[in-house]
């Protein structure tokens, strides 16, 4: 299959279209399933639904996926490594490419993330409002996550805390749409979303895999490019094994329904994504269906353990 063209200034000349898609709205369904996972454990626990809240709630979700995907392609801008990335595998890895390729600026690029974190402030805000003030501690800590990922001086991601990163923003997000509905903490959304916010992290970990060259190159030293490639291959594996075993030992301690097994159907995908994973580590521009069934696998498991917590 041939991959879509890059973009470029003449094919978005219409701003709303340019800024919407520099968002990379694709990968927004992750946040949009983990928000779908939070609600579906507030039914599974008999809440009644708040519509307007929940729809709001997922639509905050959204905002600050959307504002940390935007802040991250600027401070990549700036340390170089999306610049230099020969190897990358559009739209996967190597960034938006809207900075590279002149349809935004480093300075609208870095606005634009800026509004975005802007009003998830205001949502939340009004969410909080509307249910509790300590809603606060979890709208902030997405924030501090979303914005330490990449920016300096913290850089968590060069660091090697990206994965640690991806997985605590995508909890919270299910933890958020859960403590809206339900205005108190409760450990349900932690123990449910932990096996999805594993796969979400390893997403991350397989797009490193083509990005691994040219982020070594600027200091960019998250796991994949602090290890060796035939060894770094295997974190992979075992972060599947982690998830599906998270997910299997909930169930078995009857922290989810019996019918949350529903998301074991996604393993096939995980499977085969490590198994050409392990194949071609060492040749990263033939990771592109190993990213695409990561990507099947984090969102199928999203979808049928949440049709897992309603029916149970």
């Amino acid at each position: 299959m041939t991959p879509p063209p890059e973009p470029t200034l003449v094919a978005f000349q219409n701003p709303i279209a340019r800024y919407f898609a520099a968002t990379r709205p694709a990968f927004l369904t992750a946040s949009l399933m983990a928000g779908l996972i939070g609600l579906a454990i507030v039914w599974h626990d008999g809440l009644a639904l708040d519509v307007p809240l929940a729809l709001l709630t997922l639509l905050f979700a959204v905002l600050a996926h959307a504002g940390a995907n935007v802040l991250n392609d600027y401070y990549d801008a700036l340390n170089g490594t999306d610049a230099q990335n020969t190897e990358r595998i559009f739209p996967f890895t190597g960034g938006s490419r809207f900075i590279q390729n002149g349809v935004l600026s480093e300075i609208q690029t870095r606005n634009f993330g800026l509004v975005l974190f802007g009003c998830v402030v205001v949502a939340g805000v009004w969410l909080m409002l509307r249910t509790d003030f300590r809603l606060f501690y979890v709208g902030l800590a997405g924030l501090i996550i979303g914005w330490a990922y990449s920016a300096p001086p913290l850089r968590l991601n060069s660091r090697g805390l990206g994965e640690v990163c991806v997985a605590a923003g995508f909890l919270l997000i299910i933890a958020g749409a859960d403590f809206v509905q339900r205005s108190e903490f409760a450990a349900a959304p932690y123990l449910a979303g932990f096996s999805y916010a594993l796969l979400a992290a390893n997403l991350l970990y397989i797009n490193q895999f083509p990005d691994r060259t040219a982020d070594i190159a600027v200091g960019k030293l998250h796991w994949v490019a602090r290890l060796e490639v035939a060894q770094a291959r295997w974190v992979y594996a075992l972060i599947v094994v982690l998830a599906y075993g998270c997910l299997l030992l909930n169930v078995a301690l009857g922290g989810l329904p019996v019918l949350a097994l529903l998301a074991l159907l996604a393993l096939p995908l995980s499977v085969q994504a490590a198994r050409l994973l392990l194949r071609h580590a060492a040749q990263p521009q033939q990771l592109g269906n190993a990213i695409k069934l990561t990507i099947g696998a984090m969102l199928a498991h999203g979808v049928l353990l949440t049709i897992g917590l309603i029916l149970g």
